[in-house]
């Protein structure tokens, strides 16, 4: 399969807008999950207030929050607020500096919160020997410096070792306070942050899909391109093979080798730069953000990537066997068929439909049983698979919900992992959904390098000898002796003769005698084992194929005519160009003037390119003809 990337010339830019459009979609999609566990947390539990940096707060309530802070934490805080008409308004923050800032201020107002309940005022003023109804932040903040220090070290104390989580969620309380006692509308805040996350959702989604649908686009036409290329080079190497080449492929399978090989080559590609490059970079890019989401439960997905693993590997012992048949079988079916249609007159002359029937069925059988046998054992893939991610995200479930309860987690932080993880499953799963394609795709990428690998016995010379214009017509044999390859006797031995312009040569045997076969040594089908053949004077292992073949005229025991339409017959000549009394000409030297006469419109016009395409003599619009071929 990798070989096959050497055909992809010229499609490397498409393959690079690929692997961008890939990782923006990675990008996009990972940031989903994000999104969602933002909604959860900030905007359900938080009250769309996303950490504890307010935007603005009263001149007072940042005195006590003040009392909380060292020096350096007040000048950072003021250093990014300014004070107008007696509310502190921040500047526009950096990421970095507003998580500082959210440091600071969530222990400060959990500390505030906590000295403004009645138990913890009760407790302080008794212990401070205060009377009662006395203001315990006011009388905090009128105590000498060390010994202010000493009361908010002994409450940070217990703050320090809080969760993250529950300090957060304690400064939210005390911002939502605060904004109401300034009069802002807590439920528009929440709307405003549920909706602008929601519509960020929504655009991420419609990239997405843009992406997926270039994607499959670009995907589609690469893998197209390779077909098409990989069709011609097939086709043009079985036109270049000689006798001898012909004979180690067998024309079924060389059919399927054009056809299906191919089409599954194509497919795979089709989705490998969808799924298979898609997957890694989803996986991967999963992983990362799991692990910044909440590192303790990653063992979960080592769990769940083992489980997938043995279930591949299992699967694909048992299956993998059947694959490597699948082809071969489909080429058995083919020749079957193929021996079948042609020798359709034979069979029923010699009453052998019914032996035929049972070959065909044989055939079919084997192909389909074994079919049934690989998509059986596939099937158990995909429920086994949703059993694993179900059975995953019931383990998260349970292991989050302990987390959430300690503190040590959000609801919405336990959601992200479960997606995540479920992106990290499914990345795998598209893999092993390739992989049941991929070994099919793999034996049939390697029956079509045979064909384009298979070396030719019969080739062009290095140097190419042309005959002279004087010497035209004459064809010698000069103690020729051929054998077949592999064959233990010669078929031809110590031949001779010339035949020279004009003359009429006859070669006269029983069947079997090797008639053919010296025919078949003029126009080099096969090269002789001894001695020479000479075309006008050359060795033709000195002439080039296209020179030597010109001047041959070949007529076949089998003909071939082809026939574009059922009202047409084509004449098809050498020549370029011919003119309607040349083709009526042809036409009457081959004794078929009378059934052309019979058809509507008569005789065709070859094009330019010869014998595939042609011309009806009306009209200019080409008609492919190859399709329409038929044996005489």
């Amino acid at each position: 399969m990798l070989r096959m990337f050497r055909e992809l010339k010229g499609s490397y830019r498409y393959i690079v807008l690929i692997f961008a459009l890939l990782f923006g979609q990675a990008f996009c999609d990972l940031a989903l999950p994000s999104y969602t566990s933002d909604i959860i947390n900030v905007g359900v539990q938080q009250g769309g207030i996303p950490d504890s940096v307010p935007d603005q707060i009263r001149e007072s309530s940042m005195d006590q929050l003040f009392l909380f802070m060292d020096s350096d934490q007040q000048q950072e805080v003021k250093e990014y607020y300014t004070l107008k008409d007696g509310v502190y308004t921040h500047k526009k923050l950096k990421e970095e500096e507003r998580d500082s800032l959210n440091t600071i201020f969530g222990k400060s107002m959990l500390a505030v919160s906590s000295l403004q309940q009645p138990d913890t005022q009760n407790a302080l003023a008794e212990k401070m020997q205060l009377p009662n109804g006395a203001d315990v932040p006011e009388t905090i903040a009128q105590l000498p410096d060390e010994a202010r220090r000493q009361i908010m070290e002994q409450m940070t104390e217990k703050l320090d070792g809080m969760p993250e989580s529950i300090v957060t969620q304690g400064a939210i309380r005390y911002l939502k306070n605060e904004y109401q006692e300034m009069g802002e509308d807590l439920d528009k805040i929440q709307m405003q942050y549920v909706l602008w996350s929601g519509i960020k959702m929504l655009l991420l989604a419609a990239l997405i899909m843009i992406a997926s649908v270039c994607v499959t686009f670009f995907s589609s036409r690469i893998a197209a391109k390779l077909g098409h290329d990989l069709r011609n080079k097939v086709y043009r190497k079985v036109l270049s093979f000689s006798s001898q080449e012909m004979d180690n492929f067998s024309t079924a399978s060389l059919i399927t080798r054009s056809t299906n090989d191919i089409q599954q080559v194509q497919m795979v590609y089709t989705m490998l730069f969808r799924i298979v490059l898609y997957a890694p970079i989803l996986g991967i890019g999963g992983v990362l953000k799991v692990l910044h989401t909440d590192a303790a439960m990653t063992w979960i997905l080592g769990i769940a990537v083992a489980a997938i693993l043995i279930l591949v590997a299992v699967l694909f012992g048992v299956a993998m066997p059947k694959f490597k048949k699948l082809q071969d079988l489909i080429d058995r079916l083919n020749l079957v068929s193929r021996e079948i249609l042609t020798g359709i007159p034979v069979i029923r002359a010699f009453s052998r439909e019914k032996h035929e029937e049972e070959r065909f069925e044989e055939a079919n059988q084997r192909l389909t049983k074994t079919n049934l046998f690989v998509n059986r054992t596939m099937t158990f893939m995909m429920p086994l698979m949703m059993l694993i991610m179900n059975g995953i995200s019931v383990l998260i479930i349970y292991t989050g919900a302990h987390s959430i309860d300690a503190g040590n987690m959000q609801v919405g932080d336990m959601m992200a992992f479960i997606q995540y993880a479920m992106q990290i499953i499914m990345s795998f799963l598209m893999i092993t959904m390739m992989s049941i394609m991929l070994p099919r795709a793999g034996v049939a990428a390697n029956r079509i390098l045979e064909v384009l690998d298979t070396p030719l016995s019969i080739e062009d010379p290095e140097n190419c000898v042309k005959p002279e214009e004087k010497e035209k017509g004459t064809v010698v044999f000069d103690h020729v002796s051929f054998a077949y390859p592999g064959a233990e006797e010669e078929v031809l031995s110590d031949i001779t003769f010339e035949a020279r312009k004009g003359e009429t040569v006859a070669f006269i045997g029983s069947t079997g005698s090797g008639k053919s076969t010296l025919v078949n040594l003029i126009p080099r089908f096969f090269d002789v084992t001894k001695g020479s053949v000479r075309v006008d004077g050359v060795d033709i292992r000195q002439m080039k194929l296209g020179d030597l073949r010109e001047r041959i005229g070949y007529v076949p025991a089998k003909m071939v005519c082809c026939f574009p339409a059922p009202s047409i017959l084509i004449f098809v000549m050498e020549r370029e160009n011919a003119t309607r009394e040349e083709l009526e000409k042809a036409a009457a030297i081959a004794q078929a003037t009378e059934f052309i006469e019979q058809k509507e419109e008569g005789i065709g016009k070859p094009d330019r390119t010869g014998r595939t395409q042609c011309v009806r003599w009306s009209e200019t619009e080409a008609v492919d003809c190859k399709s329409h071929c038929k044996t005489a």
